[in-house]
């Protein structure tokens, strides 16, 4: 799914836009709609959506100037106006497509097209920076992974790693920063991903990175406590294989 945002000082358009997205982009995810250039600003700083429908003429100001308030334009745009005057200014700010009120849905699912490309050249690029970090250096740990999610990839520092749980067909990543990441693969696909760079799977459920482990609680089988304070239990046949990494 590809995040979303409308902005738009007509209720009416914003609505409207809404609906013909639910109809003809399945994989378009809606998150929220701003009625003007500052709540718009707060909304995209909130939100970190793929893709930007955006006005022009809005009561306190311009969908350029609310472009040109970013340091870095990290998503696709879509201007959507009653005011095709804009065209030329919209194309210099790399607009995916410029559609004229009232909609057209088929140029609408054109636009939605191209943003999908571009959404996903992106991602792309960011797979082959990653790949070739990790790669400088064969004998070095992993740098970052890249973790599915259902709104994409997330590029997270395998060190920020925690601990994984296993949550049915998916798997939580939870982080050093108390964050939380529900990931689209299973534990399993981690367990060897993840093996060589001091992670263990001390449970069928909970795979734990052990640069984290504050301590050790004996018991039957025991448990660990991580530098959160979160107690992980250990099954009784990885007891063993535990200590042994653990005390290396």
């Amino acid at each position: 799914m590809l995040k979303a945002v409308i902005i738009d000082d007509e209720s009416s358009g914003r609505v409207t836009l809404e609906r013909l997205l639910e109809k003809i982009a399945p994989l378009i995810n809606v998150q929220g709609t701003a009625e003007s250039v500052e709540s718009g600003k707060k909304l995209i700083d909130q939100l970190s959506p793929d893709l930007v429908f955006l006005d022009i003429e809005m009561p306190d100001g311009t969908g350029f100037d609310l472009l040109s308030s970013f340091d870095r334009i990290n998503f696709e745009v879509i201007f959507v106006t009653a005011f095709n005057d804009y065209a030329i200014n919209a194309f210099k700010f790399s607009a995916v497509d410029y559609l004229v009120k009232p909609v057209d849905i088929e140029e609408l699912k054109s636009a939605v097209g191209k943003a999908e490309e571009k959404i996903a050249d992106r991602t792309s690029k960011k797979n082959f920076e990653v790949l070739i970090q990790n790669l400088k250096n064969p004998n070095a740990q992993l740098n970052q992974i890249a973790l599915p999610t259902l709104e994409g990839l997330t590029f997270v520092p395998v060190s920020d790693i925690m601990r994984c749980e296993a949550n049915e067909y998916n798997t939580w990543f939870y982080l050093t920063d108390g964050s939380k990441l529900l990931v689209t693969k299973t534990l399993k696909d981690f367990e060897h991903l993840l093996l060589d760079h001091h992670f263990f799977r001390v449970h069928k459920s909970h795979l734990v990175n052990l640069n984290q482990i504050k301590s050790y609680i004996r018991g039957a089988a025991g448990y660990i406590v991580l530098t959160d304070n979160k107690e992980v239990p250990i099954s009784r046949r990885k007891k063993e294989a535990f200590l042994k990494l653990w005390s290396k």
